[in-house]
Parts: C-alpha cells; sequence; structure tokens
C-alpha cells in the first residue's frame, strides 16, 4: 500500500517559501531570532498549520512546541519528527525549518492517503536550538532531555538584558504541556547537510550515524588599559595582542589535525573597552574544537592548553581558561539508521553514512530515546548565511526517506 507512497514535494516548497517570508532579509536570508516577534509570527503560522492538518499543539515550559497525529494503539508511544524554526542573524531558509516542516508533509500526506499509524505521529520545533540570541544554543532539547532545569533556562539573559522567560510569555509561548521523553518512542531529524559532502559528490542521503566530538572553551585575556600613543611598546600589556596569539594558536592547532578531519576556530571575540586611542584591558575568545573520532578535541584543547604560559610571556597578559564544556561525541540508534538506509535504498536513492559536524538537538535526545538524522545536499555546503540554498530535487528524496523511515519503525 505503501510502496510507490511519495511526499507532495511542490506543497512542502511552498510551505517552506511561506516561512521564507517571515524575518526575511534583503539579501534573501532570514533573521528570526528564538522569541522575536518573527519567531511568534512563524510560530503562530505553524500551529495553524498543523491545526488545519487535525493535530493537537502542545507547549512545554521551555517553548517547545509539539503537534501529534493520534495513533490506533492508546499505549503506543509517540514516533517524534522535527528540528528548529528559529535562526541566526543573518541566516538562511532552510537550516532547522525544513525539518519541522518536512514532517508536516510527512503528516499531510499520509491524511492524503487515510494512512492509520499504530504508534502517534509527532512534530516538535525546538526552541532555541540556535543560540544567536540566548547561550548556550539548543536549551529547548537540553531541557526536555533533563540537562538543565527549567528554571535556570527561564533566567537565562541575552546580551540586552531581556530574561528568556520574559521574552517566551511576551510572543505567547510560555506553555504548561508537551511531550515528556518518556512519551517519545523515536526521533527523526531531518536536516540539510550544513556541508559539501553530498553535493561536491552528488549523493541524495546522508544516513548520519554520529556526531562530532565537540569541545568548546572560554579564554580570558587580562592586559592593563593605557594610552595607545604615549605608552612604550615595551610597557603595553595589550589584551588585543593576547587575543591575537590566542587566535592564531587555535588556528594553527586546527590545521595541525586537519589531515585527520579535525578543525577549530574562534568564533567570537569580546574586547573592553573597545575604544579609539586605548589599549584593552580585557578581552575574551570564544574557542571551537572538532574532531570526528572522540576524544581528539581533548588531546585539541589540553596542547593548546600547554602553550598558554608561552602566549601570556609572548603578550604581556595574563591568559587563562575560565569556562569550557564538551557536547557532540555520539552515536546515533543503528536500528533507526538502518530503517533510513534501507528506505533510501527501496526509494533508489544514492546515499552514503556520515557524521554530523554541526551541533543539532538529535545530539541531546539521542542520550534520551533512540535518536537519528538524515541529511539533504545544500549548494556548495554553505549555511548560517544568507545564501544557503537547496532546490526542491534536493530534499525531495530525503523527506520521502524520512517518510518511509517513520513508517517502518511505526511497524516494528
Amino acid at each position: 500500500m505503501t510502496a510507490n507512497l511519495r511526499v507532495n514535494i511542490d506543497r512542502l516548497w511552498s510551505t517552506l517559501m511561506a516561512s521564507a517570508e517571515i524575518g526575511k532579509t534583503e539579501r534573501g536570508g532570514l533573521c528570526r531570532l528564538a522569541l522575536s516577534e518573527e519567531d511568534g509570527r512563524m510560530r503562530d503560522l505553524f500551529r495553524l498549520w498543523c491545526e488545519d492538518a487535525g493535530l493537537s499543539v502542545m507547549v512545554d515550559g521551555i517553548g517547545n512546541m509539539f503537534a501529534v497525529r493520534p495513533g490506533t494503539d492508546p499505549q503506543a508511544k509517540t514516533i517524534l519528527m522535527g528540528s528548529h524554526l528559529d535562526t541566526q542573524i543573518r541566516g538562511g531558509r532552510f537550516d532547522g525549518i525544513l525539518g519541522v516542516l518536512g514532517a508536516l508533509e510527512v503528516i499531510r500526506t499520509l491524511d492524503e492517503r487515510g494512512i492509520e499509524t499504530r504508534h502517534p505521529i509527532g512534530i516538535v520545533n525546538w526552541t532555541n536550538e540556535e543560540g544567536a540570541r540566548f547561550e548556550p544554543p539548543m536549551i529547548g532539547s537540553k531541557v526536555f532531555c533533563g540537562l538543565h532545569t527549567l528554571n535556570e533556562a527561564l533566567n537565562i539573559r541575552d546580551s540586552d538584558g531581556v530574561r528568556f522567560g520574559d521574552a517566551l510569555a511576551a510572543i505567547g509561548y510560555a506553555g504548561q504541556g508537551g511531550l515528556t521523553r518518556q512519551q517519545v518512542d523515536s526521533y527523526f531529524e531531518l536536516h540539510i547537510e550544513q556541508g559539501p559532502e553530498l553535493d561536491e559528490n552528488g549523493v541524495q542521503i546522508g544516513i548520519v550515524t554520529g556526531a562530532f566530538d565537540v569541545r568548546w572553551a572560554v579564554v580570558e585575556v587580562r592586559g592593563e588599559s593605557a594610552h595607545a600613543g604615549p605608552t612604550r611598546m615595551a610597557d603595553r600589556r595589550n589584551a588585543v595582542v593576547g587575543a591575537a596569539v590566542v587566535v592564531q594558536q587555535v588556528n594553527e592547532i586546527g590545521f595541525a589535525y586537519a589531515s585527520s578531519g579535525g578543525r577549530s576556530t574562534t568564533a567570537r571575540l569580546t574586547i573592553e573597552p573597545n575604544l579609539l586611542g586605548i589599549l584593552a584591558h580585557r578581552a575574551e575568545v570564544l574557542c571551537d574544537f572538532r574532531h570526528p573520532k572522540k576524544g581528539v578535541p581533548q588531546k585539541m584543547f589540553e596542547s593548546f592548553v600547554a602553550r598558554l604560559p608561552e602566549l601570556s610571556a609572548r603578550s604581556q597578559c595574563d591568559i587563562a581558561v575560565i569556562q569550557d564544556w564538551q557536547y557532540g561525541a555520539v552515536d546515533y540508534d543503528a536500528d533507526l539508521a538502518a530503517l533510513s538506509r534501507q528506505a533510501a535504498t527501496r526509494l533508489g536513492y544514492t546515499h552514503c553514512d556520515m557524521l554530523t559536524v554541526a551541533g543539532h538537538d538529535s545530539m541531546y535526545l539521542a542520550g534520551a530515546v533512540p535518536s537519528t538524522m538524515i541529511f539533504t545536499p545544500c549548494e556548495k555546503g554553505i549555511s548560517h548565511n544568507e545564501a544557503e540554498n537547496v532546490t526542491p530535487a534536493d530534499i525531495e528524496p530525503g523527506t520521502n526517506v524520512l517518510l518511509h523511515a517513520v513508517l517502518a519503525r511505526d511497524a516494528v
């Protein structure tokens, strides 16, 4: 009955393009920060689409949205699909959004064909995946999985001092319902790759078997404020110079591990007082180490820490790590990956196994319920950028694999 089942790609594309109008930038991307007015409008539209499809919509305390299609077995747990609808400041139209609206298309297709499932089938829009406004990222899934308390999350503040809980209430999505992880059978996340591998190799589907190990660190550089003119070079303790040697060292470590897939980044630099004619007394650098092999980012981080005395002496500043944390290094559920792989094969799509380098809500879900990801190609691997792009032909195979993998899970 379902062998020839396919999603309606024109309907999905129309839904994606409607989303692309909310928070649209001049260069055709999206600025839809978590809990912003634009995020609220997108949530309202998504809720409307879900209710039109006959789904029950629930919102939990951190603002995660759940839309559920009932199954025939009242004892069966929910098979959940989803991702996020928030974006970066200058983000694209598909990162995360495809996972939510592709899931909606799966349910629309089931309804259109009159297909009942034993399990309830659900969609989730996770709150604040990007972390572009409130840090840390992926906070909605982190709270859902019990890795962060709700109260702590609600009291996070953005750079303007706005409290997370207040922003959530302001857009009308401070809920009290939602699913719990104990009610979830499994989790599927459809996503653009955010890398070039599928696009470069002409492969239609990425079966994501695990995630890169990621280690982050916040490095503080303390110098001394002084006049940029009269202060002699030998007497300067410029925190910008200290930050510069940190940036250079992190970059060198990335190249040292590049041949085995490693990479490193200094993603953010904060300078105080950041004024004309004054040597900075403080700088803060966010450092990011990643590698496909578990444990290697720790070695990268340790090699960086071992160089701090030398970097301090070179810049005449005090340099220290003030915060560090790790995520990723997870294996996705092998049975769910096999269902996606089998679906791709039956549907005649080219596919390959791969790891995700970027962070996703599924990384936290993987520690709570059986979870997997399905990647689609994206043009040149560009993401977190207004130029992020896919075509209907890029995303149709992945959405069909999602549909068939979910149905296969329902039949288990």
